[in-house]
């Protein structure tokens, strides 16, 4: 450990080789974030040794309850996964890239048994993801802003599913790109919305049908 004065008075070279070492080597520029931080650290305040021994403390006691809330999150998420794992819908979603026990588990709370829904529309709306039409009665999604009403969990849930999915499942970029191309504003928020409801249609499939996961003959051809 270097406390903030010999950060400041480590030789440039000597500063840039500790930045990349601690990074393992993944810094392009080592030389000018060491200059950077360097001099960030020269012109900040110094406080007195008095009060820097106490900022350290907080900063411990800080220290101790994120290492602490980490912990805790890796017990709740093996739970979530002891409890969730024996259920036939639970092993429908993750067969999907992308998604694992969090959100499959927590898609599958908010939507409870997927028999209370007609339809993936009905899901849909359940969830928030549809659009009012507008006066013309054409197009309910394109230029229309999405309605704020539904389950904002199940919402969440879906779209950061969805945002994990497009990462792995050709057929999601392919359709979040094309949805971010076609406007100049909100270009993310709109395609990963749109791309979310896309997705849902996916989740009704899998759990109304108790399925697993197939990607596109297509894909599987290459």
């Amino acid at each position: 450990d270097y406390t903030m004065d010999q950060l400041a008075e480590m030789p440039l070279e000597e500063f840039a080789a500790l930045i990349q070492k601690l990074g393992n080597y993944r810094f392009k520029n080592p030389a000018g974030i060491a200059k950077a931080i360097s001099k960030a650290i020269r012109s900040s305040y110094r406080l007195g040794q008095v009060h820097q021994d106490s900022v350290d403390i907080v900063l411990g006691v800080l220290a101790k309850e994120i290492r602490s809330i980490e912990k805790l999150i890796k017990e709740l998420d093996k739970a979530i996964d002891d409890l969730v794992v024996v259920l036939p819908e639970y092993q429908c979603l993750t067969s999907i890239p992308g998604i694992g026990p969090v959100y499959a588990a927590g898609i599958l709370a908010e939507i409870g048994q997927i028999e209370r829904f007609s339809d993936e529309t009905k899901l849909a709306k359940y969830a928030g993801l549809y659009w009012r039409q507008n006066q013309s009665g054409k197009s309910e999604f394109e230029n229309t802003p999405m309605a704020k009403r539904g389950n904002r969990y199940l919402r969440y849930y879906l779209v950061e599913a969805t945002n994990s999915v497009r990462r792995y499942e050709a057929e999601y970029t392919a359709y979040y790109k094309k949805k971010y191309a076609e406007t100049p504003k909100h270009k993310h928020k709109r395609a990963i919305v749109l791309t979310a409801r896309k997705f849902t249609r996916l989740v009704d499939t899998l759990l109304r049908n108790h399925q697993l996961y197939m990607p596109p003959r297509s894909v599987i051809e290459k």
